[in-house]
């Protein structure tokens, strides 16, 4: 396995728009047809930014399982189709990686947790919200061309100084 080139990045805040789920890591199926719909239903958001980078912002705000918002980047001026969620994601540093294509997302976000342990810095965690997980907020970057069953994207983590 080639060593993942880390970074990180300032992100300015950004207005997104899809479809949400919420449910245990044994129904992660459900949110694999949900993920695939949302990419199915881009044409409705005229107003994306980058329509062929789809968003999946996990929060695990649950002990078996997270809140998931599988979404697009849109322009503030974009109207909310009926059944669709917008959420607002401040400005933010990010740390940043990329999973490849045909390695192991275990093994990708095992480095990721080591990094964190070497690093000066820790997961961002909003001190109103309850977590339950080590990363407890996940923003992967899923290119148009992907392979549902292999899949490469970007991997990006907020973080603060320890």
């Amino acid at each position: 396995m080639e060593i993942l080139q880390l970074e990180l990045v300032d992100l300015p805040a950004y207005r997104a728009i899809g479809l949400t789920w919420e449910g245990p890591y044994t129904e992660v199926p459900e949110l694999k047809r949900l993920i695939e719909k949302m990419s199915q239903r881009i044409g409705e958001l005229k107003g994306a930014l980058k329509p062929e980078l789809q968003l999946g912002l996990s929060y695990h705000v649950r002990p078996d399982g997270f809140l998931h918002y599988s979404v697009y980047e849109v322009k503030s001026d974009q109207i909310v189709p009926k059944d669709m969620i917008e959420i607002n994601i401040p400005a933010m540093t990010y740390f940043k990686t990329h999973h490849r294509k045909g390695e192991n997302i275990g093994h990708t976000y095992h480095h990721i947790y080591q990094w964190f342990k070497d690093s000066d810095y820790k997961p961002y965690r909003d001190p109103d919200v309850k977590y339950f997980d080590d990363l407890p907020i996940k923003h992967e970057r899923y290119p148009f061309d992907r392979d549902l069953e292999d899949p490469h994207f970007d991997i990006l983590i907020p973080v603060v100084k320890k």
